[in-house]
């Protein structure tokens, strides 16, 4: 571990010591359902740059929007990928960028936490309670109403997919607001959304077109992704040759990751891109997408399209795609014919 590799981690050792305990005792006010309601301007906290985890606070930013039409909602996050996730989020209202490499931009880095204290905000989401940043941001903004993201162990016992983590800051923000008096939400857990407008979505039609020049449907794959989770050149061989026979009637077209390798040696017609919401166009005009956890699967159920992902780590509960047909597989069972099983019956 490098020196500065050691300062974050005693960084963030601190830091979450030091805010474990912020929210935890705060009482939560009843609102008066005779008077006006009045929330407007709502923050929503989640300083992370990875494309899934800003991929996985649409539901959470749905579920706002269709509770507050009017709102005009600042997400506080990290890097610069939020303005392009969030581009055709019309209530959105600033993106409050924390730098993602906070000791190499200090005079950045507290500009942020000024510009989150120099606005009044009606309501403050925490979105992780395990983000120290996050819970240091709902404290530190001005807001009547504060919630700062606490595991509910009643909501865990009620609902079964309370684990998902797209899901859980929905039902803890619902059970929010009737703690506040806002009357009970059953309605369905919001999708996933990069909300693609019609030139994208023609667009990557287009592109497919050029890359396939016929009238087959097209399965999507990528092959790729980080430490542990990625699969190994055989193991993709094989899964890619099967896919070959027992798909014959389909296209297979390979989206390659900004590092522009292939777990099966490009032997698929593949598209390059580092525009995250061109790469969602193209995989929103294929018939299925089969990955493996990543921020590129997690884009391609965003995209609305069928999404298989293929699961190696116990986190399948966490992280699994979910509405549009789409499935999760764990890798640690069965074989590939039984994986190319679940993958018929899902489309």
């Amino acid at each position: 571990m490098s020196a500065l590799e050691k300062v974050n981690e005693f960084r963030r050792v601190i830091t979450k010591s030091l805010t474990k305990n912020i929210g935890r005792s705060r009482q939560i006010e009843k609102i008066d359902l005779s008077k006006k309601i009045e929330i407007n301007r709502i923050l929503i906290s989640r300083p992370n740059h990875r494309l899934g985890n800003l991929l996985l606070i649409t539901p959470l930013v749905e579920e706002v929007i269709a509770t507050f039409p009017e709102s005009k909602i600042d997400l506080f996050v990290k890097g610069g990928l939020a303005p392009i996730v969030f581009q055709n989020y019309k209530n959105i209202n600033n993106i409050i960028e924390l730098p993602k490499k906070p000791f190499d931009n200090l005079v950045a880095y507290f500009k942020v936490w000024i510009k989150i204290k120099n606005q009044k905000y009606d309501l403050v989401i925490n979105v992780d309670k395990n983000s120290s940043s996050g819970r240091l941001s709902a404290q530190f903004a001005n807001a009547k109403y504060k919630f700062f993201g606490e595991l509910d162990l009643a909501l865990q016992k009620q609902f079964l997919d309370y684990e998902h983590i797209a899901k859980f800051p929905v039902y803890d923000f619902r059970n929010y607001l009737m703690q506040l008096g806002f009357p009970q939400n059953n309605n369905k857990i919001p999708s996933l959304n990069l909300k693609l407008d019609p030139a994208e979505l023609q667009h990557g039609k287009n592109i497919i077109q050029k890359l396939v020049n016929n009238d087959k449907k097209t399965i999507c794959i990528f092959t790729f992704a980080t430490s542990d989770k990625c699969y190994s050149v055989t193991w993709w061989e094989t899964f890619y040759n099967t896919l070959l026979v027992e798909f014959k009637d389909y296209n297979i077209v390979e989206i390659l990751p900004v590092e522009n390798v292939s777990q099966i040696q490009f032997k698929a017609p593949t598209f390059y891109s580092k525009d995250i919401r061109e790469i969602g166009a193209v995989i929103a005009n294929t018939e299925l997408f089969i990955g493996a956890d990543s921020g590129i699967m997690h884009l391609a159920s965003a995209s609305m399209t069928p999404t298989v992902g293929l699961f190696s780590r116990a986190n399948i509960d966490t992280y699994k795609p979910y509405d549009n047909q789409s499935i999760a597989i764990d890798t640690n069972k069965g074989n590939v014919m039984d994986w190319i099983k679940e993958i018929k019956n899902s489309i």
